[in-house]
């Protein structure tokens, strides 16, 4: 699992090499630090929580918009080297 706060994804029950490996997760959790970028830290929070609530998780326009963008692979070149 993974969640993005701003520009930092933060992973729990998973190691960070097994994130490296994985470009459409990375390219997932990317396109929620464009969200956090696009309406900003608290409004896209406040925007995401919302969305889950009425919605639920699976179907937040969040997260729809995040799993689309797993398989666009034009996001790789927003990818930064990773240090482990």
């Amino acid at each position: 699992m993974a969640m993005v706060l701003g520009k930092t994804i933060l992973l729990h029950d998973t190691t960070t090499q097994e994130f490296i490996n994985n470009r459409k997760w990375i390219r997932h959790e990317l396109a929620h630090i464009q969200q956090f970028k696009k309406h900003g830290y608290l409004l896209f929070l406040i925007k995401y929580v919302a969305e889950s609530i009425r919605n639920g998780y699976y179907n937040n326009k969040y997260e729809i918009e995040a799993r689309l963008a797993e398989e666009d692979e034009s996001l790789d070149k927003f990818i930064p080297p990773f240090r482990v």
